[in-house]
């Protein structure tokens, strides 16, 4: 029997007896709650319920760029089940949120259990890989505004809100730009009717026009995300 009431993706497939095995507790995070940092020891996966959480490369002058992004189909740490001991990125909370905690000795515990905790975790990094692939090219390839329409659509189907508080700060170092040139572009945006964006909250208010102002990029990853825990064999029921 499969335990019903999460929202995590992975959990929410999960059997009882996993959930039980993985001892999870609850856990809330503000905005800017550091979860990973280059260096430090990864030692829990989180399975995030809600908000979002990104994960950034920092660089020696201090800037940073995200290359992935955590919302309720996540889990964070999950690299540390496949060996890694610390982490090499940062990741923190960008729109607050919950989840569930489970000490990093049992998740590698049931993923060494090879059943289907290890294949939806499989699934997961991949998916993740995915994400990181496309927006890496992304952001080689595409313009600011594209960029950005890109981020503000994935971002919000990963809270389930059209309306979220994000600073020029941090929406600069999530499409690895100047805060000057993203408030340009989400001018431009704003001023195609697409989204309002005023004093950290952004509100999307065309999502069609939004989508279509973004660049393929979008779909890719957003498919991926939403479709990584379906098998085969669910697809031919």
């Amino acid at each position: 029997m499969q335990e019903a009431g999460y929202k995590n993706t992975i959990l929410s497939r999960l059997e009882r007896d996993t959930i039980r095995r993985l001892s999870l507790s609850p856990v809330h995070f503000e905005v800017g709650h550091e979860i990973e940092y280059p260096g430090k020891p990864i030692d829990r996966l989180i399975f995030v319920e809600e908000g979002m959480a990104s994960m950034t490369a920092t660089f020696e002058d201090g800037a940073q760029v995200e290359v992935g992004m955590f919302g309720y189909e996540s889990v964070i740490g999950i690299s540390a089940l496949m060996g890694t001991k610390q982490s090499l990125n940062r990741v923190y909370t960008q729109v607050a949120g919950s989840g569930y905690l489970a000490p990093l000795e049992l998740g590698r515990a049931e993923f060494e259990r090879g059943g289907l905790f290890q294949k939806l975790a499989l699934r997961y990094v991949q998916a993740q890989l995915v994400q990181t692939a496309q927006s890496a090219g992304c952001n080689a390839k595409h313009h600011l505004e594209q960029r950005l329409a890109r981020w503000i659509l994935i971002t919000a189907d990963r809270v389930h809100q059209d309306t979220f508080f994000m600073s020029q700060e941090f929406l600069a170092d999530m499409v690895g730009s100047t805060r000057s040139t993203v408030s340009r572009a989400a001018g431009t945006l704003k001023d195609e009717g697409l989204i309002d964006y005023n004093r950290g909250q952004v509100s999307i208010i065309n999502v069609t026009g939004l989508r279509q102002r973004s660049c393929e990029c979008y779909g890719i990853i957003k498919g991926h995300l939403d479709n990584y825990a379906a098998f085969e064999d669910d697809r031919t029921k």
